[in-house]
């Protein structure tokens, strides 16, 4: 007799050894046909996998929310056997899913989007003949036998340790998977294929590059609709297409991956880090600035040169090994060691704005997201064991200031210690514990990650969500016990002893880079007034008006707004749809009658128009709004 606890805490018995298929038919017919797999004492498994003990269970329904992925994989596998049927020469390599649906890289004639239908067509055969996912497990030796044509599932065998390997089939298709898979194809009701790029087998360009066909899928029509209309969305806020449209930034081959900002763009940039100053000053911060290049003496004190030098630039010297810094903290370091510290200097929280530099490889850059070239707001605290609770809580609710004006909320993800690592076990213990003891004070609901923690130290990650609900990683907060070992650094405490103090790495921003690409697409473009790099652009109705309008402008600057004035002889339409493209915020107009009554005509970007404003009103209005940094124009 086996016995079967469900989550509910009832227990099912079976005379002999059910599968999920049989427990699911056990309490009803709509259950099993909704059921894509099941949970046995924590593994998620195929449906019809047996239980041959008794087993905590859970059924896996299509509302599940690990349905989807599970789903999605399946999906991922029809894909490559839809192109298979298509293309006979190609060769499959690997096809995970991702967070929003899943891709195959595959070595095949170059594809495009044009190809898409055809191979979706291809697909739909394939779900419609609901074939069922056969699991079948083998032998080293038999599955290398089994693709000894395909050097890359070849690869991929040869590293496994000896035993039994997994295959799924469908029909006459058979792939390398762990599964689990839904149980037939059918269940695929809604797939669609949304981009090719190219990539490099396991990511190194020695080797060959590959066809990465991307798709998704749901469990319903509806939730794809909805899907592939945020999509068009997404790809209207795009920040590389926005920022080109406005003017802000550019890319060029002359420095691959390193941003090049237009003087709107600065305007953004500096309002960002003038904020960013003023904020950390009245929260007791000090800027520093440390050098660009250190030699590779630091690089191995701080562990970097042995755990992180792949992705470093490094350069020679007076015949001497240096490298351009990928992070700021071993500089932040050397100006902590400079002179003797006492408990009562501590906590010093120590802020840089540092320029930094990682080899990224050339497939995964991305606009202003994936750089190799990027400032991040950096700041080093260092403070007695007694004071790491309110310093990490004083990090998360002063990031959650910063993020507030900007209108995104964020969630909290802690990140435990990694497979590679510095420090001892007891130092890693004290410093998660840390960490988790500030969370719960903090009272916010976080998720954790194991084993993803930075070489150095575990850390709380905030992952900010913007207007399309998508997150972003942007701040972390590590507490690190280990450098300031290596660095040998110290303070007196209260009792005339000296005692290693412990460290907070903290970011808010991230890379300012990619926290300015996230802002533009959650804004579109459409800053708020305080952020925007044009404020108000003047439309003189004809050349005559254009030297009061001049004056205007000049009254306006000197106030500190940012404005413009279109002189061009174009029309008014013309130059208003101009600046609408050009997302101003305010677009006043001057004509005869506004310069005789000293009034405004206002137009916003929502479409509106008012009349005859006068002028100090208006003037006063837009200080407000700058002032108290408003993401709405209120006029």
């Amino acid at each position: 007799m086996i016995n079967i606890t469900l989550p509910d805490g009832s227990i099912k018995e079976f005379p002999n050894s059910p599968t999920g298929a049989d427990i699911a038919k056990s309490i009803s017919e709509g259950l099993f046909r909704n059921c894509v797999a099941v949970e046995i004492d924590g593994e998620i498994k195929d449906l019809n996998c047996k239980i041959e003990k008794d087993a905590r269970v859970r059924l896996i329904t299509t509302k599940d929310k690990d349905a989807l992925g599970i789903m999605r994989h399946s999906a991922a596998h029809v894909m490559a056997h839809a192109i298979l049927c298509l293309y006979k020469q190609a060769k499959l390599t690997i096809g995970p899913i991702i967070e929003d649906g899943f891709y195959y890289d595959i070595d095949m004639e170059p594809v495009s989007q044009e190809d898409f239908l055809k191979i979706e067509a291809e697909m739909q055969k394939i779900i419609k003949a609901k074939l069922p996912f056969a699991r079948k497990e083998i032998g080293k030796k038999e599955a290398l036998e089994f693709y000894k044509e395909d050097p890359y599932k070849t690869e991929l065998i040869s590293e496994l340790e000896d035993g039994t390997i997994s295959f799924y089939s469908q029909g006459d298709f058979t792939d390398l998977c762990r599964g689990p898979h839904v149980p037939h194809t059918g269940f695929i009701e809604a797939v669609q294929l949304t981009k090719v790029s190219g990539a490099y087998w396991r990511a190194d360009q020695k080797n060959d590059q590959l066809q990465r066909i991307y798709g998704t899928a749901f469990f319903s029509q509806k939730e794809l609709k909805a899907y592939m209309r945020f999509l068009e969305e997404a790809k209207k806020r795009n920040h590389r297409k926005v920022g080109a449209v406005l003017d802000l930034f550019s890319f060029h081959d002359e420095a691959r991956g390193m941003p090049f900002f237009h003087a709107k763009g600065m305007e953004i940039w500096n309002t960002l880090l003038d904020f960013w100053r003023k904020e950390h000053k009245k929260a007791g911060y000090i800027e520093t600035k440390t050098p660009l290049i250190l030699n590779r003496k630091l690089w191995e004190k701080s562990g970097h040169w042995e755990n992180y030098r792949e992705n470093m630039y490094t350069t020679k010297i007076d015949e001497e090994d240096y490298a351009i810094k990928p992070m700021n903290c071993p500089g932040g370091m050397l100006l902590y060691g400079l002179k003797p510290r006492s408990y009562k200097d501590l906590p010093i929280r120590a802020a840089e704005i540092g320029l930094v530099h990682r080899h990224e490889l050339s497939g995964v850059l991305s606009g202003l997201f994936r750089v190799r070239a990027f400032h991040q707001d950096d700041a080093h605290i260092f403070m007695t064991e007694a004071q790491i609770h309110d310093e990490i809580l004083g990090v998360l609710r002063f990031a959650e200031k910063i993020y507030s004006t900007f209108g995104l909320d964020f969630h909290l993800e802690l990140s435990t210690r990694p497979e590679q690592f510095i420090g001892t076990d007891e130092q890693w213990e004290t410093a998660t514990s840390g960490l988790e003891a500030a969370l719960k004070i903090y009272n916010k609901e976080y998720k954790i990650n194991e084993k993803d923690g930075a070489f150095y130290g575990p850390k709380i990650d905030m992952h900010i969500e913007d207007a399309l609900g998508r997150t972003w990683q942007c701040g972390t907060i590590q507490l690190d016990m280990s450098l300031p070992e290596r660095f040998d650094l110290s303070y007196i405490d209260n009792r005339n002893e000296k005692v290693r103090p412990i460290m907070i790495h903290r970011v808010i921003y991230g890379s300012v880079e990619r926290f300015l690409g996230i802002l533009i697409e959650h804004f579109a473009g459409r800053f708020p007034l305080w952020l925007s790099p044009v404020q108000i652009i003047i439309l003189p109705i004809n050349d005559e008006i254009i030297p009061y309008a001049e004056k205007v402008k000049a009254e306006f600057e000197n106030k500190n707004f940012k404005v413009e004035i279109d002189k061009r002889t174009e029309s008014l339409n013309k130059k208003v749809r101009n600046a609408q493209i050009n997302k101003i915020p305010l677009i006043v107009t001057i004509g005869a009658k506004e310069k005789e009554a000293d009034t405004l005509s206002v137009r916003t970007l929502d479409g509106k128009v008012k009349y005859g404003i006068a002028k100090k009103e208006f003037i006063d209005k837009v200080i407000d709004n700058i002032s108290d940094k408003n993401l709405k124009l209120i006029f």
